[in-house]
């Protein structure tokens, strides 16, 4: 059984991955020699001081970015393999993603920034799977509203709806508690933990709330462009600025 368990290919696989940018005469490393694979369905947090890399690597996932040298590799296909439409394909199709600045579309209610990834697939029934995911997320009362006209967290919560209402493989979260306050912090994370468990999706997360890290399958540590795996959730904050 383990075997078997064992043979399955995971859903992210990166193999030496590396990114870096020349600023003058000088080459500054992001990334380097990253080796790391993910599971279908597991969810990873990755913690570290600022301006080590953690979006970057997010933006490589996201095929957003290409890598110097290395490959990313997402449900058995090389992101670096496939063209811009390619991509964009991919990201619409199986891919969600969540910022820390929200990124929703102002002159949009939050129905119709909810039903965009689906409006762009040509799915029928946008309106209606947007509806019920709002629903699902507390803003079954919020529809009509513009972003303007919404709290943070109320933002987050339609930005979350946005990236799980397709029904992704893959979720990114870069700092999606990040702009908020304690208390609306900790109700974000635990409804894009709650969501993402039912709907068993794989979740890389960029957070520096360690509280919310832990309650990830894995805690990975991203420090001079390398990224390692610690043994306890101490060692993976240990030295980061606040």
């Amino acid at each position: 059984m383990s075997s078997e368990k064992n043979s399955v290919p995971p859903m992210i696989r990166l193999d030496r991955l590396s990114m870096h940018y020349t600023l003058g005469t000088s080459r500054i490393d992001i990334l380097r020699d990253v080796d790391l694979s993910i599971a279908a369905g597991e969810r990873v947090a990755i913690a570290g001081p600022s301006g080590t890399g953690k979006t970057s690597l997010l933006l490589l996932l996201a095929g957003l970015e290409r890598p110097t040298a290395g490959s990313v590799v997402f449900d058995g296909r090389a992101l670096e393999s496939l063209n811009r439409d390619q991509l964009a394909d991919l990201r619409r199709d199986h891919m969600g993603i969540v910022f820390q600045s929200f990124h929703l579309v102002p002159s949009l209610s939050a129905l119709d920034n909810a039903a965009l990834p689906l409006e762009i697939a040509g799915r029928r029934d946008a309106r209606e799977r947007a509806r019920a995911m709002l629903d699902r997320v507390g803003l079954g009362a919020r529809l009509d509203h513009f972003p303007g006209q919404l709290s943070g967290g109320e933002q987050q919560r339609v930005a979350i709806a946005r990236a799980l209402v397709h029904e992704p493989k893959l979720v990114l979260a870069d700092e999606p508690t990040g702009n908020l306050d304690d208390r609306t912090g900790s109700a974000i994370g635990e409804l894009l933990l709650h969501l993402n468990a039912q709907a068993r999706t794989t979740l890389v997360l960029v957070t520096h709330d360690m509280g919310f890290a832990a309650r990830c399958d894995r805690v990975l540590r991203l420090s001079g462009g390398r990224l390692g795996d610690p043994d306890t959730l101490a060692k993976a904050c240990d030295g980061e600025p606040a």
